[in-house]
């Protein structure tokens, strides 16, 4: 096993005593380099991607990921170290490592499993086994570090076109939006199919769109404002839809009230707005959510007879209401989707080598202002993808390596 160069390290912990805003829950200390286990490899981290999900870890809900790591192993260390994406220089190999080696240059998925189980080796998808975890979320030692671990399998050959933050943006949104829309057959897109895209200018979002166009299909976007609706249109959206003109979004009503009266006349607009967008009386054959509670009634009843909202998240809460004669009368599906297993990921490092589709990084932070992009992200300042420089000088390096 090679041997990292140092025994410490600088790493943005959240601990229990702190739970709350990012600027106050995520701090800088130093803390010992990890151990190496036989199947594990340890990455200088060059660039860090920013997701939601250290926003949760940070506020200790909707769960607290150290409470519940530290009742699996009481031995687990009472700190996390978040961060799902990273790019950077493999530093240290375990002794059964063989596909990567010290020195490449590599972006890492966040799936990890236990790979020797007969679970997983019996599953269908190993995404589906029940030691399935995201890696810097429900694991520690994740890419606010300077380094990070990670299984042997979660490690892929970065782009060399790509600088150091642009390619730790991918390997969550893009594998997680390629799954939802090309894994649960035969709801997957097709030439010509319309798709539905909610929080289209986020980062899940933003690669939604480009992969629909990229696989034939036609996006429309729901966004906030007319300049995330733009941006949503350069990315290859055929139009859009100002989430703010519906006041009809949210829980349904009881059905017969007054405000399910409203409720639907409300839809009826969204509905006669989406056609407008699409430039055709199609309903979307695909509904891409993560939002939830507050878009989800409106999502299940827009659908197409026979399509699907597969749904990834819950941004805006978790009851999910809808009507459900909509649902077996015109025998439309609902699907959860949980990131990507290996092949998926592969695929679509495919198509970025391809240029069909690019990261959508708009704001690059520096490594000491991590907790201030956390805030940023839970405050809804982010528009498509944002990338923290871990030990990468400036940005614009790593094109070539």
């Amino acid at each position: 096993m090679n041997q990292a160069l140092t025994e410490t390290m600088q790493a943005f912990l959240i601990r229990p005593e702190r739970y709350g805003q990012p600027l106050q829950a995520i701090q800088l200390e130093q803390v010992r380099v990890p151990t190496l286990g036989p199947h594990q490899v340890l990455i200088e981290v060059m660039a860090a991607g920013l997701n939601y999900n250290n926003v949760w870890a940070a506020q200790g809900k909707p769960v607290d990921i150290i409470a519940a790591r530290r009742k699996r192993d009481h031995n687990a260390a009472p700190f996390h170290i978040g961060g799902s994406e990273a790019s950077g220089y493999v530093k240290a190999v375990g002794d059964a490592v063989t596909h990567v080696k010290v020195g490449d240059t590599v972006v890492v998925s966040c799936s990890v499993y236990d790979a020797t189980a007969i679970e997983s080796r019996v599953a269908p998808d190993p995404m589906f086994c029940s030691n399935q975890e995201i890696y810097g979320y429900e694991t520690s030692y994740g890419s606010f570090a300077e380094y990070t671990l990670v299984e042997d399998y979660q490690c892929f050959p970065k782009p060399k076109f790509l600088s150091w933050e642009e390619s730790a943006t991918l390997m969550l949104n893009g594998p997680t939006a390629y799954k939802q829309l090309t894994h649960w057959t035969p709801n997957t897109v097709k030439p010509g199919d319309a798709v539905l895209i909610w929080g289209a200018a986020g980062g899940l979002g933003s690669m939604s769109i480009q992969l629909t166009r990229a696989l034939g299909g036609l996006p429309v976007a729901v966004v906030s404002s007319p300049e995330r609706g733009r941006y949503a249109c350069e990315l290859g959206a055929v139009g859009y839809l100002l989430r703010t003109d519906y006041p009809h979004l949210g829980r349904l009503p009881d059905l017969n009230s007054d405000a399910h009266s409203a409720w639907t006349k409300g839809f009826a607009s969204f509905r006669r707005d989406f056609f407008k967008a699409l430039g055709k009386k199609e309903l979307p054959k695909l509904v891409i959510e993560h939002s939830g509670q507050a878009t989800f009634p409106t999502s299940l009843q827009i659908c197409d007879r026979s399509g699907m909202v597969v749904i990834v998240g819950g941004t805006s809460g978790y009851n999910c209401d809808f009507d459900v004669r909509h649902l077996w009368m015109h025998q439309k599906r609902i699907q959860g989707s949980h990131y990507a297993n290996i092949r998926e990921c592969q695929e679509f490092l495919q198509l970025v080598e391809q240029r069909r589709v690019v990261p959508t990084l708009n704001t690059v932070y520096r490594f000491e202002e991590t907790p201030k992009a956390h805030q940023a992200l839970l405050s809804g300042e982010v528009v498509g993808n944002a990338a923290v420089l871990v030990k990468a000088e400036r940005p614009g390096l790593g094109v070539g390596c």
